[in-house]
């Protein structure tokens, strides 16, 4: 059962260009956009969404790399990462945030911390 678990993660699944998915994706592995998503995303791992890539819906994940587009709300348990390229407008919520200069982002952001680094203030 170990393998198993250890194979998924490595795994990457991918929206290529030229690609509209619309729904909702959730899933348990590494995930990169460079087509479209119409619909929310989330995931226990990482999102890239690359230059060509593009997503109208809310996403939840551990990480995430954007250099695309993304109309709707970002919550990563640990880091976003904004590229120059980036064009985000929604809230984010995020323990850390990297922003790349020339990346574009309107909206809020909130920066929350765990339990214990709660308790260390």
């Amino acid at each position: 059962m170990g393998k198993s678990t250890e194979v998924e993660s490595k795994i990457i699944n991918l929206i290529g260009v030229g690609t509209e998915i619309k729904g909702d994706i959730i899933t348990n592995g590494d995930f990169r956009i460079d087509g479209v998503l119409i619909g929310n995303f989330q995931s226990n791992l990482k999102l890239v969404i690359g230059s060509s890539g593009r997503i109208e819906g809310n996403i939840i994940c551990k990480d995430c790399d954007v250099s695309g587009v993304v109309k709707g709300n970002v919550e990563t348990s640990e880091t976003l990462c904004l590229k120059a390229s980036a064009n985000v407008v929604g809230d984010l919520m995020v323990k850390r945030l990297n922003i790349e200069a020339d990346a574009e982002f309107t909206g809020n952001c909130k920066m929350h911390i765990s339990t214990d680094e709660q308790d260390n203030l």
